[in-house]
């Protein structure tokens, strides 16, 4: 029994800080609903930290094994048929000359099921965010309400902001994966807003622990009313920053280590908001040579 306590626990532990090791892959997905909550690491000031192991509220049931593991080998088994194939499952001519590619387009419940939303909530703010299926189940409708008021716990300072982003893509067994758009030079988005200003963030999967906060960010200016209109953003024009600081030291992008896309609101302006996501999609502008929008400069 001690035994199986101390496994039970290196398991947990390896999930919460090495997750490439052995036993991750093997009882992730039996462990996945207690390790979604490490994606939020804020504890609000004051509150008691959780004694009970994660392990101990998880239900280790045979046949959830069993059902688990059939998941696992049938995605590992599309995977390795992708892999013969081509790049992303296509024949690597056809991956080669490719000029366009929808990332995300939003016609049911399940494809807004691949996104997370988050709020100020999460550090005691009272913004509200919500998403659904817009008009005839064409778009995706994020809505809510901005509210800038600071929560009076004596730690924070800045309040009202909220954010929409896609789940990371999960290969079998719990491995990362990565999406792959070094074939592409821009963003391409069908969005409708009502004129107040966003962030489009990308987040890249960094190779050393201490980039993990790092993203990279663009401005995406809605003009509001009745009509559609088709945004397109180079990835050359997207400038890293840290918690919020922008980065003296600026590089591109790394297209080839892509962890998900997301947007965020926060203009400091209390009030409604609404956006309005038809399709994100890639593009190939062949027009586009730009490299790096910004300067860059030699470390001494």
């Amino acid at each position: 029994m001690a035994l199986t306590i101390t496994l039970l626990n290196s398991a947990y532990l390896c999930g919460r800080c090495c997750r490439h090791k052995v036993l991750h892959p093997l009882l992730g997905p039996l462990l996945s609903d207690s390790m979604s909550k490490l994606y939020s690491s804020y504890r609000r000031p004051g509150s008691q930290p959780e004694k009970k192991p994660s392990w101990q509220n998880t239900d280790f049931s045979f046949k959830k094994g069993i059902d688990v593991l059939k998941t696992q080998l049938s995605m590992l088994k599309e995977e390795t048929k992708d892999y013969l194939i081509g790049p992303g499952g296509y024949p690597l001519s056809q991956y080669l000359l490719e000029q366009t590619k929808v990332l995300w387009e939003f016609r049911s419940q399940e494809d807004l099921n691949k996104w997370v939303i988050s709020s100020d909530v999460e550090i005691g703010g009272k913004s509200e965010v919500y998403l659904k299926l817009g008009r005839n189940n064409q778009a995706a409708l994020l809505y809510g309400t901005l509210n800038t008021e600071v929560p009076r716990d004596g730690e924070t300072k800045y309040s009202g902001y909220c954010s929409m982003r896609a789940k990371p893509p999960v290969g079998s067994f719990a491995r990362k994966k990565y999406y792959d758009w070094s074939n592409f030079n821009s963003l391409y988005l069908r969005v409708r807003g009502d004129g107040r200003p966003w962030m489009v963030n990308i987040y890249t999967d960094p190779y050393f622990s201490h980039q993990k906060d790092d993203l990279y960010s663009y401005f995406m200016f809605t003009r509001g009313g009745p009509y559609w209109e088709e945004i397109k953003i180079p990835f050359s024009k997207f400038f890293l920053s840290s918690r919020g600081r922008v980065q003296d030291h600026q590089h591109p992008v790394w297209l080839d280590k892509i962890s998900t896309l997301g947007f965020t609101i926060g203009d400091k302006v209390d009030g409604p908001f609404q956006l309005e996501i038809d399709f994100i999609g890639l593009l190939n502008d062949r027009a586009h040579t730009e490299e790096f929008a910004y300067e860059t400069y030699e470390k001494v």
